[in-house]
């Protein structure tokens, strides 16, 4: 069973994607339901959880609606706007449909870094354990310490961390202050990583201005701290196609993991690969997926 606990669908247009700049052209074309079935075909991908792309009730809706039509779609982390004063009714009648089974707000681009704290979001993000929602961190690696005073304030929360927290990864330089703090919310037991979203963080070291292909040993190093860290029981693989595009094809990034995961056992690659994801976002795994 291989479950990707992380990926995207939409239907492109510049007005309502407008972080698809002009360095992203090919993720300027519609992702939709059918174009996953071909990447399921292609890779022997069981199940999906599909993760907002915009801060959108009508996304989210929208995104449940496909997860109820399409049996590789186990699962849903949407949007909801979790610092509205009336947050709670939306929670309430998307919490209702068993697809949903996360949010997630987009504070990478919050211009305040410690957007996480904020009294009406945190209000918002305690509602969350009554309907059974799982949170989706999505930060900036500078983003950790308000990630970790949010998560102490949330103990009974399930949340994920996405891509890592989006380190920095050059040839010539680790990012050590990603690991100090992402190894400090990885403490926290009601915290999960996802790796996923990694490649999309090399840049070219600085001796080079070329955007030049990657490779396993470039991201080794943050595989073995995040695994290190959370342990296999807490870290689940996810894609984050389409956006893995812009730096590799779905199947040579899974084929990374499933390196990178070599020296795992049996047991842990299975909690890698589906077991963890399964178990968090408490999706409802078929047999035989179709």
């Amino acid at each position: 069973m291989l479950i990707d606990s992380h990926h995207h669908l939409w239907t492109y247009s510049a007005e309502e994607y407008p972080w698809i700049d002009e360095d992203m052209a090919i993720l300027r074309d519609d992702f939709l339901p059918e174009h996953l079935e071909e990447v399921a075909r292609s890779t022997g991908i069981d199940g999906f959880v599909t993760v907002q792309a915009r801060q959108s009730i009508a996304e989210t809706e929208s995104l449940i609606e496909i997860a109820a039509r399409f049996p590789r779609v186990l699962g849903v982390v949407g949007w909801v706007p979790l610092a509205s004063p009336t947050a709670h009714e939306p929670l309430r009648r998307l919490a209702a449909s068993p697809w949903l089974k996360g949010v997630r707000h987009v504070a990478q681009d919050e211009p305040d870094d410690r957007f996480l704290l904020r009294a009406d979001f945190n209000r918002g993000l305690a509602m969350l354990p009554e309907f059974g929602l799982v949170y989706d961190i999505l930060i900036y690696a500078r983003q950790l310490p308000a990630a970790i005073e949010m998560a102490d304030a949330h103990p009974t929360l399930p949340m994920v961390l996405d891509h890592i927290a989006k380190p920095t990864i050059t040839d010539d330089r680790f990012d050590v202050a990603w690991e100090r703090d992402f190894r400090e919310l990885a403490k926290r037991p009601h915290v999960s990583c996802k790796f996923s979203g990694v490649v999309t963080e090399i840049r070219p070291s600085a001796d080079t201005d070329r955007d030049e292909d990657w490779s396993v040993e470039q991201i080794r190093r943050y595989w073995d701290v995040a695994l290190d860290a959370f342990g296999p029981n807490r870290l689940m693989f996810g894609s984050d196609w389409p956006v893995c595009l812009l730096r590799t094809p779905y199947s040579r990034w899974l084929e990374t993991v499933g390196e990178l995961a070599g020296s795992l056992s049996p047991a842990e690659r299975f909690a890698l690969f589906s077991g963890n994801a399964t178990r968090i976002y408490k999706l409802d795994v078929p047999n035989d997926p179709g």
